[in-house]
């Protein structure tokens, strides 16, 4: 028989349940909730200024890379068809040269001998046949001869043109370095090191365009973090953080502030499970945005990564540097200096 408590007593302990809550909240030792306000990253001219011309330096560097990309694999396939072609070529010249030597010895003369040297009825018109038929695929062969000539100097002229297309975008790349710097030095930007994991995961690529060039996209997807937009490459480089592990609390769109946050084309990824809390990322928290920031920078070029910020450093264009937005000692400002979420924007 299962034991009754009367009912007096069920009373006075949910009364003493009451009370004890009550004395919590009083007292101040009530459980805090998990802080997923949006981080207050600071405003000023000089950041804004900031934010922008690094968003300039870091689309521009990143469409370089592309175009590099994009060069280097045409150099690499015309490459092959130049090798098959010069074989091909080659394999006709041997021919070419001794049909010249055939025709020089007998000319026209030695072809009309051999045709009419039969001694059998109807053997002149059997060999007139047989000649036609050996000068059509000696024509078809010169004239093969002559197409891979010029394929053979039309892909080598396409290889230059891909090399071109190369020095050019890596001038361009050293620029957008360089301005990059530039706009740095405003908050202290010079070069530093910082955390990557060689052993972070690859992430899926994002789309892009058939010859390798990165799509343009508007904030046209509902944010699933907040109730705006972000771009559909955006979302995709969120959804491949969740999916390789990274699945603590994320804010993506502003409505307010410059940068990257209006535009749907950067997220902050909390460091704490608890989310956005004002104190710098240590212990687990800290080798969680370690590896998160990681994840990032070595799948840049996959995702349209253009720069990450996490714990007083900025990632951008394939190296390390000093930041400090906050105009503080490091850490002073968990927001502003980003020791509590790591900051991506995409291009």
């Amino acid at each position: 028989m299962t034991p009754t408590v009367p009912r007096t007593r069920r009373r006075a302990a949910h009364l003493a349940l009451l009370l004890a809550a009550l004395f919590l909240v009083v007292s101040g030792l009530a459980p805090a909730a998990p802080a997923f306000a949006e981080p207050n990253e600071g405003s000023s001219k000089t950041l804004a200024q900031l934010r922008e011309n690094l968003e300039v330096a870091a689309k521009g560097y990143l469409e370089a890379e592309a175009a590099l990309e994009t060069a280097k694999a045409s150099q690499k396939a015309l490459a092959a068809e130049l090798i098959t072609a010069e074989s091909e070529l080659e394999r006709l010249r041997v021919f070419v040269g001794q049909y010249a030597a055939e025709a020089y010895k007998t000319g026209k003369l030695g072809v009309v001998s051999l045709m009419i040297s039969g001694s059998q009825p109807g053997s002149l018109l059997s060999k007139a046949s047989a000649m036609d038929r050996m000068t059509q695929r000696d024509e078809a062969r010169m004239a093969d001869f002559r197409t891979r000539k010029q394929e053979v100097t039309a892909k080598k002229a396409a290889i230059d043109i891909q090399l071109k297309l190369q020095q050019d975008a890596l001038k361009e790349i050293e620029k957008r370095k360089k301005a990059a710097d530039q706009a740095l030095r405003a908050v202290d930007g010079r070069s530093s090191s910082g955390y990557i994991n060689p052993n972070s995961p690859l992430a899926k690529p994002a789309p892009r365009n058939a010859n390798g060039s990165w799509p343009s996209e508007g904030c046209s997807i509902k944010d699933p973090t907040t109730s705006g937009c972000i771009t559909p490459r955006t979302l995709w480089a969120m959804n491949q953080a969740k999916a390789n592990g990274f699945g603590r609390y994320v804010s993506c769109h502003r409505s307010g502030g410059g940068g990257e946050h209006p535009k749907g084309r950067a997220c902050d990824f909390a460091s704490a499970t608890g989310g956005f809390t004002n104190s710098s990322a240590s212990g687990g928290d800290r080798t969680y945005g370690n590896n998160l920031a990681s994840f990032f920078i070595k799948n840049a070029s996959r995702l349209g990564v253009m720069y990450v910020i996490w714990f007083c450093k900025i990632w951008i264009n394939g190296g390390w540097k000093n930041y400090s937005s906050a105009g503080s000692n490091c850490g002073d400002n968990p927001a502003g200096d980003h020791t509590n979420h790591v900051h991506v924007s995409i291009l």
